[in-house]
């Protein structure tokens, strides 16, 4: 079952198609002094799906340099500023195409009827895989959650590895490039 989920683990976020961009959301908690969170430290998210060691290595090289690029500094420490943690999934949609092969009866120029001969309509399905990143802050006292980042996109199933840890990196800067939040005043 574990092997299941790999590929299109490793496949997250990784689709190259132009159709669908990706869709990133976030919220925070507005109380929240983020000029505080100086240091982070990865955690694990009790019931979350865990993924292969590879897949789980590019999520956090991901997050890591983001973050660095924010002035926060990893560390393995239980003092650490925030508490970090992710989930990821895939999901499966279906994709309805149908078009029409032939003329119908139907009204014509002047109002009048017009018609052909009988036309047909076929159609196909296919599946659409949509990854999902889940990234949640935790200020780690008092151990709540103060910042919440999604990032979901349509995955292409033949990308190349380099094209796949090309579009994490870009979910993940899309994903944080409001980290840290502005709070209006």
């Amino acid at each position: 079952m574990k092997t299941r989920f790999v590929l299109p683990i490793l496949l997250l976020l990784a689709g190259t198609s132009s159709a669908l961009a990706q869709d990133v959301r976030y919220n925070f908690d507005q109380t929240a002094n983020f000029a505080a969170f100086k240091t982070y430290k990865w955690v694990a998210i009790k019931g979350a799906t865990t993924l292969s060691d590879l897949v789980d290595r590019q999520i956090k090289t991901a997050v890591d340099a983001e973050l660095a690029t924010k002035g926060l500094t990893k560390t393995d420490s239980d003092t650490a500023d925030l508490y970090i943690g992710y989930q990821a999934a895939v999901g499966q949609e279906k994709e309805y195409t149908s078009f029409d092969t032939g003329w119908g009866y139907g009204p014509g120029y002047r109002g009048g009827w017009y018609g052909g001969g009988g036309g047909m309509t076929t159609g196909t399905t296919s599946t659409i895989y949509v990854g999902q990143l889940a990234l949640d802050m935790y200020a780690s006292s008092p151990k709540t959650l103060v910042w919440r980042g999604n990032a979901s996109k349509t995955i292409d199933t033949e990308a190349k590895p380099e094209k796949q840890q090309k579009n994490l990196q870009k979910a993940v800067a899309k994903m944080l490039k409001n980290y840290p939040p502005k709070v209006k005043k």
